[in-house]
């Protein structure tokens, strides 16, 4: 055995309480070594009192399992020893605690949890496990009234640049409601529409008023109020790292210098200041946008009080934090306890494009923008460049690394408003484009829609990333009947909305990768081909009975058999037989037992 492969610490990344009286407990072994894996706890005050969990492997990617269990108690979770026994595939037995891998079962060498305290309960909102975002940026999504277009503003459609102007608004978002709620969004996201300068508004002026070029604040609630009527959130972009230069305390400062009230605000490193980033710590060295000082006191109220206003004013849904790995990381603190206590129900989703642990402890954010989802995705079916076996390798490790509740949550974006179009990407070809929607909407998580990428909208970086939506005839029609179909297949089923993930079958051979999304007693096979030419695969199911392709509703019947050992994951999954399945190029099967309608779990 691998021993230095094994490892579990007992801090918020191995063990954490779903609830107060629930531990969920994980610990990582190497690759297809261990055969069986259990917890053995007791109360520390009740040695004689010890019970066995068996633990069962979540995750395998390229060099480890992961084994997790759910551990429910009467009462609170508190003062439980406990230490782990593994077994391997020759039935070699070991045991694992705080001072590693022993023959002998340990003494006083166990691990502990001491305490199940409420804010150590990791709480997310029920209505975001599984939403479908749409972000808007407002200045390029539609033009509702001409009374508030900027000064030069461009007609619509004109190649965007980093200064032009094409008069996108709130109003223009209120006319499309109808459409997003045709589409299926769940869920609005909107780039900043605060006061600020440049046509992104990252660079905030006044934090307490929409920008007069999208609208009023009236015209705002408005918004929020029709997006509630047809059960549609709206979040809000907070950017709270950076302001711009014509913010009124970094406008005190250039006026008054070192005498300025607001001089700890921001990061000075030279006087007389002028607009320079030689003179103020800025983002990117951007001399447009100084970066605040977060760890500030004054700077965190301030903060906090722009945040409760919009809720409590607007009823906002939440925040999406602009570069939230970059601020202080007291003032997410804060903000949750303060906000979750009075709006349980918000969420938080912070901008970072790594892994975000960080920020996913509990204490901070509820979600990040998966952006390790988006690089998977693009590099297997947009760049081509990693094969099913790495593909799986990554997937795998990405679920294994983030706690389970996260998962539930996550914002898994194809592109965003920093980033080339994915159709641009896939070298625009429609076909990849496809088939990655269609993995996103039934992956794990919450799949995010950037405005246009559901009527074949295309682009490089920033700025070609922000051309004005299409509206007329050239909307690709087919691109947007493929999302329609596929949103209403996750928002009508409930295993790709709410199931587990367990993948099923890595072909490098033939292109093709599957996975079984899998809730209570149902299960649904996602099986992807991204080859050229027909394959045939054989897909493990869990139950012999008839199952059917619920997009082109083709029927199949089990192939019985009892070697598991022949299907991937045979060592950890009881399959009772096969389907025979049939793909054509850059196709997706979805398939689940055949049912009658009604029956159907919605």
């Amino acid at each position: 055995m691998k021993q230095e492969a094994v490892f579990h610490i007992n801090t918020a990344e191995y063990i954490y309480p779903e609830s107060r009286n629930q531990l969920v407990v994980r610990i990582r072994t190497a690759r297809k070594e261990i055969r069986q894996c259990q917890i053995i706890y007791w109360d520390r005050t009740n040695v004689n009192k010890k019970k066995e969990g068996q633990m069962k492997c979540v995750q395998r990617d390229g060099m480890f399992d992961y084994f997790q269990i759910e551990l429910t108690f009467s009462k609170i979770a508190r003062y439980q020893k406990y230490y782990f026994r593994l077994i391997e595939s020759n039935g070699k037995e070991w045991y694992y605690s705080v001072y590693g891998v022993t023959e002998s079962k340990p003494e006083n060498e166990c691990f502990e949890y001491l305490y199940a305290n409420r804010n150590d309960v990791i709480s997310v909102p029920k209505w975001a496990e599984g939403v479908i975002y749409y972000q808007i940026f407002p200045e390029r999504f539609c033009n509702g009234s001409k009374d508030n277009d900027p000064p030069q503003c461009m007609e619509w459609g004109t190649a965007p640049s980093r200064e032009n102007y094409m008069g996108g608004d709130l109003r223009g978002i209120i006319q499309k409601i109808p459409y997003l709620k045709r589409l299926g969004v769940e869920c609005l996201y909107l780039t900043p529409v605060f006061q600020g300068d440049f046509n992104h508004k990252y660079a905030t002026t006044d934090y307490y008023k929409i920008d007069p070029m999208f609208g009023t604040n009236e015209d705002f609630k408005e918004l929020v109020d029709l997006c509630h009527e047809q059960n549609i959130k709206v979040l809000l972009d907070g950017v709270f790292n950076h302001t711009g230069v014509h913010f009124p305390p970094f406008e005190d400062i250039l006026q008054n210098q070192e005498r300025s009230q607001y001089r700890d605000w921001f990061f000075i490193t030279d006087y007389p200041v002028k607009i320079t980033h030689h003179d103020y710590e800025c983002v990117g060295a951007y001399k447009w946008m100084p970066k605040l000082n977060t760890a500030h006191s004054e700077v965190r109220k301030y903060i906090l009080e722009v945040m409760d206003y919009w809720i409590k004013e607007y009823a906002i849904d939440g925040w999406r934090l602009d570069v939230s790995d970059e601020v202080d990381f007291s003032v997410w603190q804060e903000a949750r306890l303060f906000l979750k206590e009075k709006y349980p129900e918000i969420i938080l989703i912070g901008e970072t494009w790594g892994y975000g642990g960080r920020l996913l402890g509990g204490d901070q954010m509820d979600s990040v923008m998966n952006y390790m989802f988006r690089d998977i995705v693009r590099d297997y079916f947009a760049l081509g460049n990693i094969s099913e076996e790495m593909l799986d390798h990554r997937i795998n490790h990405m679920l294994a690394v983030n706690k389970p509740v996260s998962n539930r949550v996550m914002y898994n974006l194809l592109d965003s408003h920093d980033t080339e179009r994915f159709l641009c990407f896939c070298g625009e070809d429609k076909r990849k484009m496809k088939l990655a929607a269609a993995f996103q909407m039934f992956f794990p998580g919450s799949p995010a829609i950037y405005y246009g990428d559901e009527v074949g909208m295309t682009g490089g970086n920033d700025p070609d990333c922000r051309r004005c939506m299409i509206w007329d005839e050239t909307a690709d029609q087919d691109m947007l009947r493929w999302y329609e179909e596929i949103i209403h297949l996750r928002k009508e089923n409930a295993c790709i909305r709410k199931g587990g993930y367990h993948t099923i079958i890595v072909d490098v051979e033939h292109n093709v990768y599957g996975f079984m999304r899998q809730y209570k007693d149902e299960a649904v096979y996602l099986v992807f081909h991204k080859g050229e030419g027909n394959a045939e695969i054989l897909c493990p199911v869990l139950e012999e009975t008839e199952y059917m392709d619920i997009l082109d509703g083709k029927v199949y019947d089990v192939t019985e058999s009892k070697d598991n050992s022949a299907f991937l994951s045979g060592d950890i999954m009881e399959y009772r037989g096969y389907l025979r399945i049939d793909l054509t190029p850059y196709s997706v099967r979805v398939i689940r037992k055949k049912r009658r309608k009604q029956n159907e779990e919605r």
